[in-house]
C-alpha cells in the first residue's frame, strides 16, 4: 500500500440483514458549530482497577440569559420513537459510532468552518441515512499577486506619496525624513512579521485582523479595535478620494465650480535664511473637494457592489498605470533639469543635496503653503502622522481573508513583499528628491513629482488619479467586509443588520461605509483627515503585535505558526513603537482614541454576547488561577511541562465513609506518593463510596474549583474483567461512559497501559488515527501532544479514514489533508473503504463456499464467534430470569432493550474495524480510535463484548470520546 493511498478493506466476514431506521435532515448552511481549544496532555493512570484522570478547562463566561433552542428534527431518540422511524435508504456500517461519522463528508467540513449544527448520536433502534454530496461553493478565490500584493501595493502607494512626499523631504530634511520613513516601515514591517506568525497558526476566516485579535484577545478586545480599524478604513477612503479629485483639479483648474486664489507673503526660511517676497498660488475650492469627491465615492460604490471578482479585474487597471508613473517620475529625476523647468530644479546636485540635508520647520496655512502667518505649525511629531498613512496598506490582503486560496502563505508573502518593497522605494525617493530640487521648491510646488516627471505631468496626474481611485477602492472592499466579519460572530446585536451569509456580498456594510466615506469628504481637508486615520490604525497593529506577543508568552500547544521568522520581543517592540507613534503625533488624538475604543470595549462587554472561542485572556486567567492554588500548598507540580494544564488522580474505594475514612487518608499519601514516583504531575484524591459507579458520579459533578472544571476523563481499559470473572465491571464501565456523555466530558479509555513506554523507551513507528467521528478534533490533540513526548517524538502520525463505498473517497482524502494541512499537522491520510451491506452479504455466500482464508481472518471469525455465542448464552439466561419472574428483560435492576439484528451488526461493525487495524497498524507505536457511545437501554455486557473485540490484539490503543465542542480549531 503506497503512502497516503486508497485502500479496500477485507470482506470476507460474516454480515446480518440491514435494518431500517430514520434518517437525519441534511445539514444547512445556517446550523451553527461551537469553537473552543483547550489544551490537554495525557497522563498515566494509577494503580487502581478504574482509576479517572482529569484535566480542568479555561474559565469561560457563561451568560445566565442565554437563549437555547435546539431542532426537534435533530434531537436523540427515545424508545418512543422508535417504532414510528421510516425506512432509511441505506444503512450505515458505522452506525454504532454515532452520526457524526466522517463518511458524511459534510460532517468534516463543519470541524473546517461550516456552520452546522452538532448531531446528537443515534442510540439503540436508530439507524441513520448519511447525505453525501459537494459543500456550497463559496464564491471565487485568490492566490497571493491579486489576493495580498497587489491589493497592499495599491493601498500603500496612494495620495501621499505623490502631493506630499516631495513637501515632507522639503520640511524635515534628508536625514529626518529618512528617519521618518525608517520609524514608520519598521512599524509596519514588524507588525507584517506579527500577523504573519498569527496567519500561519492557522486557517484564517474573513475579518482579517479583527479575527486575530479577536481570538487571541477576546470578543470585547477584537470587537472594539475592530471597529476602530473599520471606521480607519473608511475614513482612508475618503482621504485619498480627496487627494484623486484635488489633483485633478489641480491639474484641470478650468473644471473648478469654484475658483479659490490665496495670496502668500513668502517669507520662507531657505538653509536658515527668510527670503522675503510674494506670491500668488491658486488653490482648490473646498466646495469643489466636496462635490466631486461626492460624485467619485458614489462610483466607486458601484464598482465595490460588483464584488471581489469584479474589484480584481480592475485592479490590475488601477496599478499598471502607477507603476507606469513612477517609471516616469525616476526618468525625469535622472534627467533634469529640462529646458522648461523652474529655477528650483537643480537636477541631482551634491549641492543641492548638502543644503537639504537638515530640516526646516515652520508655519503654513491650511493648504500647506508656506506663511509666516499661518495657523499650523509643523514638526518631526506632526509629519509622522501625515506620513504614516503612506504606510498603512498591509492589512489590504489580510481583510480579504476569506477570499483566499492559502491564507497561510499568501498573507506573509504578499505582505511583508509588499512592505520591503514601498519601504525601500520611499528611503530611496527621499535621497532622489532631496537632492533634486530647492526647498523652496519642494515646499511651495504641490505636484512636483509632475513637474520633473517625463515626458509630461500628464502622466503623473493619470498615476495619481488612478494610484488614489486603486486605493480608494480597497478600502471600500475591505472595510465592509470586515465589518460583517465582526457582524456574523453575533457578538453585537445591534450589528446584525450587516450580516451576510457565506459568499455573499456586503451590500448593507457598503452602504454604511459609503455614508461614512462621504461625511469624511464633506469636511474636505486632507490634512486634518490623514491624523485621524492614523490613529485608527496604529490601534489594530498594536493589537496585532500584542496578540502575537501574548501568545508568543503563553506558548499553548496550539501555538504553532508556520512562520518561524518572528520572536515575543520583535511583538513587543512593534506594540510600543505603535504606542509611541500615537503619541508622538497627538496626545489628544491618542486620548480620544483610546477613549472610544473603550467605550465600544464597555459597550460589547455589557450588552455583547460570550464568544464561542477560548483567548489568551481567558487562560491568562487560568494560568494566573494555577499560580494561586499552588501557592495556597493545596496543589503542587499542577503545571503541565507542555499542556498546561492540571491532572487529578482519582481512586474510589468501596464501603462507607465513616467505616474507610482512615483508611482513605493512607490510600490517598499512597497514590500521591505513587504518582511522585512515576514523575507525573498531578493530584491526587480518594473517594470512598457505596459503589464504583456512585463515586464517580459524585466526582464527574463535583471535582474541580469555580471555573477550574474537568474536562476529560482518562481511565484503564479493564482488560482482566471476564478472566477475573469481575461480573459488576461491564455496568460500571458503561455507567462511567454515559456519565461523562451526560455532562459533556470528554473520555479517554487506555488499552496496554502496562505496555505504556516511559521516557527511555524510545518509540519509532507510527501513531496511527482512525478517525471516524467528529470528536471536536480531540484525537489530533492527542496525536500531537504524544509526539511532545520523548517517548514517541521519532514517530509519525497516520489518519486513516474510513469511507463508505458509494463515498468519493479521493475527495474525502483532499478534504482531510486540507484540513490537517490547515491544521499545521505533518499527517498521511489513508483512506479506506468499506463494502455495503449488500454486497458483503454476496460475497459471503461465495466465501462459505471456500475455505482460502488467511490466519487472520481466521482468527478475526473466531473471535467473533465466540463472542456472538457468549451474549447468545448470556440473553438466553436474561429470557430464562425474566419468564421466571415474570418481568421484561432487566440487567442490574434497570429494564433493557435487545434487538438481536442489532446485536450482530454491532459485533459486525467492531470485527470489521479490528480487522482493518490489525491489517494496516499491527507494528503502530499506539492506535487511536473513536469510542462508540454505549446503545441507549443496551445490555451492558454486550456492549463489554463490543468493545473486547474491538481491542482484540492490539497492543496499545487510546479509545477517544470527544466532546459537543471542539478542542482544536485552525481558527486561532
Amino acid at each position: 500500500m503506497e503512502n497516503g493511498g486508497i485502500e479496500e478493506a477485507d470482506d470476507a466476514l460474516p454480515v446480518p440483514t440491514p435494518l431500517n431506521g430514520r434518517r437525519y435532515r441534511p445539514v444547512g448552511s445556517s446550523d451553527r458549530a461551537v469553537i473552543q481549544m483547550t489544551p490537554m496532555e495525557p497522563g498515566s493512570s494509577s494503580a487502581a482497577s478504574i482509576d479517572a484522570v482529569v484535566t480542568p478547562q479555561p474559565p469561560r463566561n457563561l451568560k445566565p440569559d442565554a437563549n437555547l433552542t435546539v431542532d426537534p428534527s435533530m434531537r436523540e431518540g427515545s424508545p418512543d420513537d422508535h417504532a414510528t422511524s421510516g425506512g432509511s435508504q441505506g444503512d450505515s456500517k458505522l452506525e454504532l459510532f454515532g452520526f457524526d461519522s466522517l463518511v458524511n463528508i459534510l460532517g468534516l467540513k463543519s470541524m473546517t468552518g461550516e456552520q452546522i449544527q452538532a448531531p446528537s448520536s443515534p442510540r439503540d433502534g436508530e439507524d441513520v441515512a448519511i447525505t453525501i454530496g459537494r459543500p456550497k461553493e463559496t464564491g471565487p478565490k485568490f492566490g497571493t499577486m491579486m489576493g495580498v500584493f497587489v491589493p497592499c501595493l495599491q493601498n500603500i502607494l496612494g495620495i501621499i506619496y505623490y502631493i506630499r512626499f516631495t513637501w515632507i523631504v522639503g520640511m524635515a530634511g534628508v536625514w529626518q525624513s529618512l528617519v521618518l520613513v525608517s520609524f514608520c516601515g519598521a512599524c509596519t514591517f514588524l507588525t507584517g512579521i506579527s500577523l504573519s506568525a498569527i496567519a500561519t497558526n492557522g486557517a484564517m476566516k474573513g475579518g482579517g485582523p479583527y479575527y486575530l485579535i479577536g481570538r487571541a484577545l477576546g470578543p470585547e478586545v477584537g470587537v472594539s479595535i475592530g471597529l476602530c480599524f473599520f471606521l480607519g478604513n473608511a475614513v482612508a477612503g475618503s482621504m485619498y478620494v480627496l487627494g484623486a479629485v484635488e489633483t485633478f483639479l489641480d491639474a484641470v483648474p478650468s473644471a473648478g465650480l469654484f475658483q479659490k486664489s490665496v495670496t502668500v507673503v513668502n517669507n520662507t526660511l531657505v538653509n536658515g535664511t527668510e527670503t522675503a517676497g510674494t506670491s500668488t498660488i491658486s488653490t482648490p475650492s473646498l466646495h469643489d473637494l466636496q462635490v466631486y469627491g461626492v460624485i467619485v465615492t458614489i462610483l466607486l460604490c458601484f464598482i465595490v457592489f460588483g464584488g471581489v471578482k469584479i474589484i480584481n479585474k480592475v485592479a490590475p487597471a488601477f496599478l499598471i498605470p502607477v507603476l507606469f508613473s513612477l517609471l516616469c517620475i525616476y526618468l525625469g529625476v535622472f534627467i533634469a533639469p529640462r529646458h522648461n523647468a523652474p529655477k528650483g530644479i537643480t537636477g541631482l546636485s551634491i549641492t543641492t543635496f548638502k543644503d537639504n540635508w537638515g530640516s526646516e520647520y515652520q508655519r503654513t496655512n491650511n493648504a500647506g503653503v508656506p506663511d509666516p502667518s499661518g495657523s499650523i505649525y509643523w514638526d518631526f511629531n506632526a509629519l509622522v502622522g501625515l506620513f504614516f498613512p503612506a504606510v498603512t496598506g498591509i492589512m489590504a490582503g489580510s481583510n480579504r481573508s476569506a477570499s483566499l486560496k492559502d491564507t497561510q502563505r499568501s498573507i506573509p508573502i504578499g505582505t511583508l513583499s509588499a512592505t520591503l518593497t514601498t519601504t525601500a522605494m520611499y528611503l530611496f525617493s527621499v535621497l532622489l528628491f532631496g537632492a533634486l530640487a530647492t526647498r523652496e521648491e519642494l515646499l511651495t510646488d504641490r505636484l512636483l513629482t509632475a513637474t520633473v516627471a517625463w515626458p509630461a505631468p500628464a502622466v503623473i496626474y493619470i498615476g495619481i488619479i488612478l494610484s488614489t481611485l486603486g486605493a480608494a477602492l480597497q478600502s471600500l472592499t475591505g472595510a465592509p467586509r470586515l465589518l460583517a466579519a465582526i457582524a456574523n460572530d453575533d457578538i453585537l446585536p445591534v450589528l446584525n443588520y450587516f450580516k451576510v451569509s457565506e459568499g455573499s456580498e456586503p451590500h448593507a456594510a457598503t452602504l454604511f461605509t459609503a455614508f461614512i466615506c462621504t461625511c469624511c469628504v464633506v469636511i474636505g481637508n486632507l490634512d486634518l483627515i490623514t491624523p485621524t486615520i492614523t490613529m485608527f490604525f496604529l490601534l489594530c497593529y498594536a493589537g496585532v503585535n500584542l496578540s502575537c506577543f501574548l501568545l508568543d508568552l503563553l506558548d499553548a500547544p496550539s501555538w504553532r505558526p508556520r512562520w518561524k521568522f518572528h520572536h515575543w520581543s520583535l511583538s513587543l517592540v512593534g506594540a510600543l513603537l505603535c504606542v509611541v507613534i500615537m503619541f508622538l503625533i497627538s496626545w489628544s488624538f491618542t486620548v480620544v482614541s483610546l477613549a472610544l475604543a473603550s467605550l465600544i470595549y464597555y459597550y460589547v462587554s455589557i450588552k455583547g454576547k460570550a464568544g464561542d472561542w477560548g483567548d489568551g485572556f481567558k487562560s491568562a486567567y487560568f494560568q494566573l488561577a494555577l499560580r494561586s492554588l499552588r501557592s495556597l500548598g493545596d496543589f503542587a507540580n499542577c503545571m503541565k511541562k507542555k499542556g498546561r494544564g492540571m491532572s487529578i488522580f482519582v481512586s474510589i474505594i468501596d464501603g462507607d465513609y465513616h467505616e474507610l475514612a482512615e483508611d482513605a487518608k493512607t490510600a490517598c499519601r499512597q497514590l500521591d506518593a505513587y504518582i511522585d514516583y512515576k514523575r507525573c504531575e498531578g493530584v491526587a484524591e480518594i473517594i470512598v463510596a457505596p459503589t464504583m459507579s456512585d463515586g464517580f458520579r459524585s466526582i464527574v459533578q463535583t471535582m474541580g474549583l469555580g471555573n477550574l472544571k474537568p474536562n476529560i476523563v482518562v481511565m484503564r481499559y479493564p482488560e482482566i474483567w471476564r478472566r477475573e470473572n469481575l461480573t459488576q465491571i461491564p455496568s460500571t464501565f458503561v455507567s462511567i461512559i454515559n456519565d461523562c456523555i451526560i455532562a459533556n466530558k470528554a473520555v479517554v479509555i487506555v488499552k496496554g497501559l502496562d505496555e505504556w513506554p516511559n521516557e527511555y523507551q524510545r518509540q519509532y513507528g507510527t501513531i496511527d488515527l482512525y478517525w471516524i467521528v467528529r470528536d471536536g478534533g480531540l484525537m489530533l490533540l492527542l496525536s500531537q501532544l504524544l509526539l511532545t513526548k520523548e517517548s514517541f517524538e521519532s514517530c509519525k502520525i497516520q489518519v486513516f479514514c474510513i469511507s463508505e463505498e458509494d463515498t468519493d473517497a479521493e475527495e474525502l482524502k483532499a478534504d482531510v489533508k486540507k484540513f490537517l494541512y490547515d491544521l499545521r499537522m505533518q499527517a498521511e491520510v489513508i483512506v479506506v473503504t468499506m463494502k455495503s451491506w449488500e454486497s458483503h452479504m454476496e460475497r459471503w455466500e461465495s466465501h462459505m463456499e471456500s475455505s482460502s482464508t488467511g490466519a487472520q481472518q481466521d482468527d478475526s471469525h473466531e473471535a467473533y464467534t465466540s463472542a456472538q455465542q457468549r451474549i447468545r448464552t448470556y440473553l438466553d439466561e436474561m429470557k430464562e430470569t425474566a419468564q421466571r419472574e415474570r418481568q421484561p428483560l432487566m440487567e442490574n435492576g434497570r429494564q433493557v432493550v435487545v434487538n438481536e439484528q442489532k446485536v450482530d451488526k454491532f459485533l459486525y461493525t467492531m470485527l470489521k474495524l479490528n480487522s482493518t487495524i490489525l491489517r494496516y497498524s499491527r507494528m503502530a507505536a499506539v492506535v487511536l480510535v473513536s469510542l462508540p457511545p454505549p446503545p441507549l437501554n443496551h445490555p451492558s455486557y454486550f456492549y463489554m463484548e463490543y468493545m473486547d473485540l474491538l481491542v482484540e490484539n492490539v497492543p496499545r490503543m487510546l479509545i477517544v470520546r470527544g466532546y459537543t465542542r471542539d478542542v482544536v480549531t485552525f481558527f486561532t
